[in-house]
């Protein structure tokens, strides 16, 4: 489906939201490294926990509430809300006042208001686009954000060490201007009559009753269990990309030549290597998915989901076992690579996985793998102070293995209940 072909609320979003991701790649990825200094490791990594529990509590209302109230209404809430949580993070590091944990408060709200935007997002393309275009449209909306995660990191890794202020000012603009197009020029897609079998008298709190006893019936399949339990061992190490690997990287890379030519020699510091490095991640990402989805396509699911945890795991030996920016570049290639292997064919194998009539609750459950991953994976931060950087990356590697070994049973508890039926 081409992109002139598109409905005009997406083609609106797709200008909108890739200005908002831009300017939000610009200084998200470096955040690890401000609470690390700020709190110190072992309170800002228990903090970043803290934060996610919201997020993952939002998470479950918002769907919830783009049913209720409407894609439109809760997109254009959100932005305008993480446009005031950004404002107010910029004035915690305003030259006039200084506060970590207004900054910090600030963080954990805009997350809120981004897992409250997220639902009625997808939502809003499930209503306006024909169930056989949806995959392409999904995939231009995550290249868009890959070309975010590849510019906005080498923006931010020349301007955020001295204007922290002005970017956060910046992204405080962007997302209220997101949240004035979206209501401006875009109209609400939500269905007219709303199915609210679920909600009895309308309370929130019967919502989450019933999405409780759904996810308590999905986890009664022994094989989908398994999927999500080592999807969040695995996830443990890809979700380091903006957490323990900023701050490995700051302490480590100190001042370091990334080329030279004649007496001319360009160079870099922790911050700005790291943002060089998350570029090349969403740049691989962005140019190598459909490549890599392609040649996964020709193996047997088994053997890939198990090699792309073992590559994990051999990647974050590679990060621990190096202090040369080079090596880190080398090493984020085969991180990436991990991460593009299983990229395209675990959400097929969720498909499989689920009943017809349960699909939509089945793919709503996988999502609990990131989730619940993105709420532990902060705790690598204080393991480097309990433990150090080396005991800390080898556990990261172990959950890898223990994440190819979950997917090998899965699969043979899959096969078995195949030939049972």
């Amino acid at each position: 489906m081409r992109i002139r072909d598109w409905d005009s609320n997406l083609k609106v979003r797709l200008f909108g939201e890739a200005m908002m991701n831009i300017t939000y790649w610009m200084f998200f990825p470096f955040l690890a490294i401000y609470f690390a200094d700020e709190f110190g490791k072992n309170k800002a990594g228990l903090l970043l926990v803290f934060s996610q529990l919201f997020s993952v509590f939002a998470n479950l209302m918002g769907g919830y509430c783009a049913d209720r109230f409407g894609r439109k209404r809760m997109m254009v809430l959100s932005s305008f809300g993480q446009g005031l949580s950004f404002l107010a993070f910029a004035i915690a590091s305003s030259p006039w006042f200084q506060s970590p944990w207004v900054g910090f408060v600030s963080f954990a709200f805009a997350g809120v208001f981004g897992s409250f935007y997220w639902p009625a997002s997808q939502a809003m393309v499930a209503d306006v686009v024909k169930e056989k275009d949806r995959s392409s449209v999904f995939a231009i909306f995550y290249t868009s954000i890959n070309i975010a995660v590849v510019i906005g990191p080498i923006l931010g890794a020349i301007f955020y060490v001295h204007y922290r202020f002005q970017l956060l000012l910046i992204a405080a603009v962007v997302c209220m201007l997101l949240g004035l197009i979206l209501a401006k020029w875009t109209r609400e897609t939500a269905p007219i009559h709303q199915n609210t079998s679920h909600s009895r008298d309308g309370k929130w709190y019967y919502f989450l009753q019933s999405q409780l006893k759904d996810y308590a019936l999905i986890v009664k399949d022994k094989t989908f269990l398994l999927f999500i339990l080592a999807g969040v061992l695995a996830g443990q190490t890809f979700m380091q990309l903006d957490l323990l690997f900023p701050v490995y990287i700051k302490e480590v890379v100190k001042h370091q030549s990334l080329f030279s030519i004649g007496s001319w020699s360009f160079a870099v510091k922790g911050e700005q290597a790291f943002g060089i490095v998350l570029a090349e991640n969403g740049f691989l990402v962005a140019l190598m998915t459909v490549v890599v989805t392609k040649w996964m396509g020709k193996y047997y699911e088994r053997n890939v989901f198990v090699l792309s945890s073992v590559v994990y795991a051999i990647s974050i030996i590679l990060f621990s076992q190096t202090q040369w920016i080079w090596g880190f570049i080398l090493a984020m290639v085969v991180f990436t690579f991990a991460e593009l292997m299983g990229a395209g064919l675990q959400q097929s194998f969720v498909s499989r996985l689920a009943p017809e009539h349960m699909r939509g609750q089945y793919f709503a459950a996988a999502s609990l793998r990131y989730t619940i991953a993105r709420t532990i994976a902060p705790l690598s931060i204080p393991m480097t102070n309990w433990i150090g950087y080396g005991w800390t990356f080898f556990v990261l590697s172990i959950l890898a293995l223990v994440s190819a070994g979950l997917y090998w049973i899965m699969f043979h508890t899959f096969e078995k209940q195949k030939i049972v039926v």
